[in-house]
């Protein structure tokens, strides 16, 4: 397995249990939401259940897209692709790569992305 790859699977199961716990949140949250007795929407101490709610589905959502990046970024692995520059063909320099392992566009290609 080349180090690419191997960083890859090391995000992708830190990502997979990321993303069981965030299930096992909003189970929990369900399991109040159902209850009688969990009307906390007037308690001026605390995060509302609607809160939390909207909180940990949008981690959820987000660990379920960095789950598709990485698999996208397996693929161009497994295609000789990975770690070339989708813009321009260079080479991403592999500081970008170690911070942002699923990265398709060097540095000023990123930066010529976000204008």
């Amino acid at each position: 397995m080349t180090a690419a790859a191997e960083l890859l699977r090391e995000h992708q199961v830190a990502t997979e249990r990321r993303l069981a716990l965030l299930d096992a949140e909003i189970g929990e949250l369900r399991r109040d939401r159902a209850a009688d007795s969990a009307d906390d929407e007037h308690d001026p101490e605390g995060v509302t259940l609607s809160a939390e709610w909207s909180r940990l589905e949008g981690l959820r959502a987000a660990a379920a897209s960095d789950l598709v990046e990485l698999d996208a970024a397996e693929a161009r692995v497994a295609a000789g692709t990975y770690g070339v520059c989708i813009d321009c063909g260079r080479a991403i320099p592999a500081g970008r790569l170690e911070a942002r392992p699923t990265a398709v566009r060097c540095v000023d290609c990123a930066a010529k992305a976000l204008r």
